[in-house]
C-alpha cells in the first residue's frame, strides 16, 4: 500500500464510492475499478472492513470460476446531510452510509429572510435531521442557488435574497457543525441526485433543465459536473429573450418567459403580473390538459432553447426538474416534436427530453450526494 496519506484517503474514499454505487461487488471488480493490483486492493478492503465502513459476506457465483465474496457498505457507519434552498423554502435530507434516504425536513422562507437567517435555518434543519438519524454526522452537502464558488465555499450571488452576496457558506456552517461541508450550485447538486437516485445512474452525459423561480441548466459531461471558468456554466436564464435580442438593450431575460411561474401564467391565461399560486404544482396540473395555440407556443419556446443546447452539447438526455414535471410526458414530447420541426437536423441527433422521477427533495438528495462523493475516511 502506498505511504502517501492523501493518496490513501482518496483511494479509500473512491473504493467506498464504487461499492456503494454497485460498480464493484467483490475484491476483483473493485481492483479493476480502481486500476490497482488485487493485492493492494485487498489491503484497502481489509482496512475499510476493520474500520467498519465495509462488510464482506455471502457468496456471489459468477458464470465461471470460484464464487466471490460480496462487498457491501455498512449503513450504520454514519450519515450525510444534504440541504438545498431557494427563495421559498429549505429542504434537507438525511442519507445513511449506504446511500439510502432515511429522513427529510422542510422549512419555509419568506421575503424577509436575510443571508444570516437562512444560515441559521440551515443549521436548524440539520439539527432536526440529527434527531431522526442513527450514528454520527460525517459531512454536509449544500445546494445553493445562484452563482457559487464551490472551491472557495462561497455563495457569490442570488438575486432572490437581497444580501446574498459573497457569503462564506462553508465557513459559517462548518464552524458550527465541525464536519466537512461541500458547496455546489443547487441545479448541479440535482444532477448528482439523478446520478445516485434517478435517471442518470448509467449515463455519462446529461443535462438538468431547471425551470423554477428562474431558469437554468446543469451539465454532466464525461461523468463530470461542468462549472465553467467563472462558475456560471448553465446560467442560460440570463440569455436575452427573444433569442435574437433587442438592439436597444431593452429586451427581457429568458427567466421571465420560461420560469415555472411564467409558464403557468401563459398556460392559465393569467396576466404577466398575476400572483403566483400558493401551490404552483397543483395550479400547473390543472392546466396540463390545455391544447391549442398557447400550449404550442410554450412548447416551441422551450424547443428553441433546448434545440440550440443540443446542437452545441449533443447530450444523452435532458431531464426536466421542478414544478413543470406535472405537465407530464406530453409536455416533454411536444418540446421534442417542436424542436425537430424548427431544426430538421435534430431528427437524427438523438434529442430526448424526459421528466425526472425524483420529487421536490431532489435538491436535498443531490446535496447529500455531494457529501457522499466527497467523503474520505479520517
Amino acid at each position: 500500500m502506498r505511504k502517501n496519506p492523501i493518496f490513501q484517503r482518496e483511494t479509500l474514499g473512491t473504493a467506498v464510492l464504487h461499492v456503494r454505487s454497485g460498480r464493484a461487488t467483490s475484491r476483483t471488480t473493485l481492483a479493476k475499478a480502481l486500476g490497482i493490483s488485487p493485492s493492494t486492493t485487498g489491503l484497502y478492503i481489509d482496512q475499510l472492513i476493520a474500520d467498519r465502513y465495509l462488510d464482506e459476506s455471502g457468496l456471489n457465483q459468477g458464470p465461471m470460476g470460484r464464487p466471490r465474496r460480496i462487498l457491501t457498505t455498512r449503513s450504520d457507519a454514519g450519515w450525510f446531510a444534504g440541504v438545498e434552498f431557494n427563495a421559498q423554502r429549505i429542504q434537507a435530507a438525511g442519507v445513511d452510509f449506504s446511500g439510502s434516504l432515511k429522513a427529510s425536513v422542510e422549512m419555509a422562507l419568506t421575503s424577509e429572510d436575510t443571508a444570516e437567517s437562512v444560515i441559521k435555518s440551515i443549521l436548524t434543519c440539520v439539527a432536526r435531521l440529527a434527531n431522526k438519524m442513527k450514528g454520527g454526522l460525517l459531512s454536509v452537502g449544500l445546494g445553493v442557488p445562484g452563482l457559487v464558488d464551490a472551491q472557495a465555499g462561497v455563495g457569490l450571488h442570488y438575486a432572490f435574497i437581497p444580501d446574498w452576496n459573497n457569503v462564506p457558506v462553508v465557513e459559517k456552517i462548518g464552524s458550527k457543525l465541525q464536519v466537512p461541508v461541500i458547496l455546489q450550485n443547487n441545479l448541479r447538486a440535482i444532477a448528482l441526485a439523478e446520478r445516485w437516485f434517478g435517471r442518470g445512474h448509467d449515463l455519462n452525459d446529461y443535462i438538468i433543465l431547471g425551470p423554477r423561480s428562474g431558469f437554468g441548466i446543469a451539465m454532466v459531461q464525461g461523468g463530470r459536473l461542468i462549472e465553467g471558468a467563472h462558475f456560471a456554466a448553465g446560467e442560460v436564464g440570463r440569455w436575452p429573450w427573444p433569442l435574437g435580442g433587442d438592439a436597444s438593450g431593452n429586451s427581457q431575460e429568458m427567466h421571465h418567459v420560461l420560469s415555472a411561474p411564467a409558464t403557468w401564467r401563459r398556460l392559465a391565461g393569467a396576466g404577466p403580473r398575476a400572483r403566483k399560486p400558493e401551490d404552483l404544482r397543483a395550479a400547473l396540473a390543472s392546466v396540463a390538459g390545455v391544447e391549442g395555440p398557447v400550449w404550442d407556443a410554450v412548447c416551441m419556446d422551450y424547443a428553441r432553447v433546448i434545440g440550440c443546447l443540443h446542437m452545441i452539447l449533443d447530450t444523452g438526455v435532458f431531464i426536466l426538474h421542478g414544478p413543470l414535471t406535472v405537465l407530464g410526458e406530453r409536455f416533454c414530447q411536444s418540446i421534442v416534436d417542436s424542436a425537430c420541426h424548427l431544426m430538421p437536423a435534430l431528427h437524427t441527433a438523438g434529442l430526448q427530453v424526459v421528466h425526472s422521477a425524483l420529487g421536490d427533495n431532489a435538491g436535498a438528495l443531490g446535496a447529500a450526494s455531494l457529501a457522499m462523493e466527497a467523503w474520505m475516511p479520517a
